[in-house]
């Protein structure tokens, strides 16, 4: 199997393949994930190798426990590299890098030129834009977890999740399944949370790659969600920016949080079925979670659950979808 991937990686790669969507007809959902992961690692290690000759940069950090200059390497190191240079609490603790006092960068993602460097955390003084990014991170992990919750039989399609709204309760994932009406108990949520759980344990960094359009299209040839998506995404620039975490690859503007241990409680909620133009039915999950070491008693956390079982009416991205009916709470 592994190497029958990689010869279908390469020939894609190359461009060899007349009609890349006719894969569509034969990849299983894990087969695409597999896929997603190889070609994502391919590019990868294509961009690392066309930096060519390696330029440094100086990095002014600012902060405890005291500034420094650090000289890394240009388009190779990343904030996470400069964290590492300072301790492991700050490799660990940072949510997101503000460089040169105005732009949210991710953890994982290289520097490009000279520049300030400061971290954020969970308790910065202003910590709008890291409870964004953590949200956004939570529907991220989400749509991980859905496509590896269901067995091979079920078709899994991820659709698109909105963007972060702390205000609404929940974050969410809108997921087209080859079910048409199911109405998930409550330990199947209990489940979709001890996958969750499962995974953020395990720590994985939240990677960051740019690729091209067409890049993109292949690698999510089996979505036509994702397809449909990507024109608009790449008209700025022609560049989608994907993430991944372990395996999983998908689209988001990011930024995305350091690493998956920076969710500390959380629960998958509900599961409402949703009403739109598809051959699948699309399901909207829904989650709430607090940072690593935000600690909330049972009584004060129930109350958030509670809350995050209600359908959230957050538009999707892509379609009218509208609620069908509540499939299952907690």
């Amino acid at each position: 199997m592994k190497r029958q991937m990689m010869h279908l990686s390469r020939n894609l790669l190359q461009n060899k393949c007349s009609n890349t969507y006719s894969l569509s007809r034969y990849l299983s959902s894990q087969e695409a994930i597999e896929r997603r992961h190889h070609l994502f690692s391919l590019e990868k290690k294509r961009q690392l190798e066309s930096v060519g000759r390696i330029e440094k940069i100086e990095v002014q950090y600012k902060g405890v426990p005291k500034d420094c200059t650090l000289i890394m390497n240009k388009d190779i190191s990343t904030p996470h590299d400069c964290a590492k240079h300072l301790s492991e609490w700050h490799a660990e603790s940072s949510a997101l890098a503000l460089i040169d006092g105005a732009v949210h960068w991710d953890m994982h993602r290289p520097l490009t030129e000279n520049c300030t460097l400061e971290f954020q955390s969970y308790n910065s003084a202003e910590p709008q834009q890291v409870n964004k990014a953590f949200w956004r991170s939570c529907s991220f992990l989400l749509g991980a977890v859905a496509t590896r919750a269901f067995k091979d039989k079920v078709e899994v399609k991820l659709h698109s999740f909105p963007g972060p709204d702390i205000r609404s309760g929940s974050f969410i994932y809108d997921v087209a399944l080859s079910l048409p009406a199911w109405q998930p108990s409550s330990q199947e949520l209990h489940t979709l949370t001890a996958e969750f759980v499962s995974l953020s344990r395990r720590a994985a960094a939240m990677e960051r790659l740019e690729v091209s359009e067409e890049l993109a299209k292949e690698m999510f040839v089996e979505n036509e969600f994702k397809v449909q998506q990507i024109p608009s995404i790449a008209k700025a620039n022609g560049k989608v920016t994907l993430y991944r975490v372990e395996n999983h690859v998908d689209i988001s503007k990011g930024p995305l949080i350091n690493h998956a241990a920076q969710v500390g409680r959380v629960g998958v909620t509900a599961v409402h079925r949703l009403e739109g133009p598809s051959d699948f039915q699309l399901y909207r999950f829904q989650g709430v979670a607090l940072p690593a070491g935000v600690i909330l008693n049972h009584f004060a956390f129930k109350v958030l659950t509670d809350r995050a079982q209600k359908l959230n009416p957050s538009r999707s991205p892509l379609g009218p979808w509208e609620p069908r009916q509540a499939a299952a709470r907690a």
